[in-house]
């Protein structure tokens, strides 16, 4: 499978090492806003993000995966390009357990070791990070990122764009508005709305957010 990798920094090198571990896979190129013009390395396609439609010429079989961190600059390309679900690929390390029942969406890339499990859904371009663990009948929606060694344990909802920090715990059947984040190490045990941050153990909301559009690492 030829792939174009939208992004080049910390997040997408992880990308990148997870796609050329299956031996039929290749990287056909980079677009990021630091190529200012299109050129070429090794047979590699280099340029900015809005010539996707020029590198997707190239290639019959071609597939894009958004490798940015920012769920919120996910969401903008991804609405800017305007490409089919079919144009995505969904990245899966070899490392991570998957039920067979569980269904994800394109575009999403999960991390080594992360575990899903029966009847979860997850949207498109999420990242389920390294470790993390989405339990039974969890529904995630599209741009969302579950840190490292989160646990999202039973039927928990998270709404388009949140965030989940690095080793935080949601109790069964709550729900986590849109556009929200739970910092690192939190314990979840309300339902937390929309545009809400929430740290702390049990958690407790901070503030409040105006408008959605999470700003989280690159």
């Amino acid at each position: 499978m030829n792939i174009a990798v939208i992004g080049k920094g910390g997040h997408s090198r992880v990308v990148q090492e997870m796609i050329l571990e299956k031996a039929d896979n290749k990287i056909a190129g980079y677009l990021d806003d630091r190529y200012i013009y299109i050129s070429f390395e090794k047979s590699q396609f280099y340029g900015p993000v809005s010539t996707a439609d020029k590198i997707k010429k190239l290639y019959n079989d071609l597939k894009f995966v958004i490798a940015i961190g920012n769920n919120a600059i996910r969401k903008s390309i991804a609405q800017k390009l305007a490409l089919s679900s079919d144009d995505y690929v969904t990245v899966i390390h070899k490392s991570a357990i998957v039920s067979p029942s569980a269904h994800i969406a394109s575009g999403t890339v999960i991390m080594p070791g992360a575990v899903i499990n029966a009847n979860a859904e997850i949207g498109h371009h999420c990242i389920i990070n390294t470790g993390a663990v989405i339990e039974h009948d969890c529904i995630i929606d599209d741009f969302v990122h579950i840190s490292p060694n989160a646990t999202l344990t039973g039927n928990v909802k998270i709404g388009v764009g949140s965030q989940i920090g690095a080793g935080a715990t949601v109790l069964p059947n709550l729900n986590i508005e849109e556009w929200s984040a739970i910092g690192a190490g939190a314990v979840v045990i309300d339902s937390i709305p929309a545009n809400s941050t929430a740290v702390g153990v049990p958690a407790l909301i901070k503030n409040m957010k105006v408008s959605g559009g999470l700003a989280v690492d690159k």
